[in-house]
């Protein structure tokens, strides 16, 4: 059975950059397109970006466009992102899910799913 874990959060001033990573063990990821999501306390998960099985496409929500990088690596069973210019509403517990496609941004469409990782933006 799939498993993803995920880590790379923590807490960071407003501004400031992190990298999360999202690792995948008993499958490959090959073959999964794989997004990440976000929930803040209070609110309902929300979809963030998410990368196509080849990595050929990606997707972002508008509030973190041209901020925040998805990337993913098969050979490293990998999928990555990167955050920039952080600000404080953008903490959030962070999420990786994979899904046999085609994308998008309904956490229903998610089969597999990690554990999240803790983002703390500070103003």
């Amino acid at each position: 059975q799939e498993q993803l874990v995920e880590s790379g959060g923590g807490t960071v001033q407003a501004g400031g950059s992190l990298r999360l990573s999202c690792a995948a063990s008993g499958r490959t990821f090959r073959g999964f397109d794989v997004g990440w999501f976000r929930q803040a306390p209070g609110k309902e998960r929300e979809f963030v970006a998410a990368v196509t099985w080849n990595g050929g496409s990606t997707y972002y929500a508008h509030s973190v466009k041209d901020r925040f990088t998805i990337s993913r690596d098969n050979a490293k069973n990998t999928v990555w992102l990167r955050m920039s210019s952080l600000k404080p509403e953008d903490t959030a517990v962070y999420y990786c899910a994979a899904t046999t496609g085609p994308v998008t941004g309904s956490v229903g469409d998610y089969i597999y799913w990690g554990q999240g990782t803790q983002v703390t933006v500070s103003s």
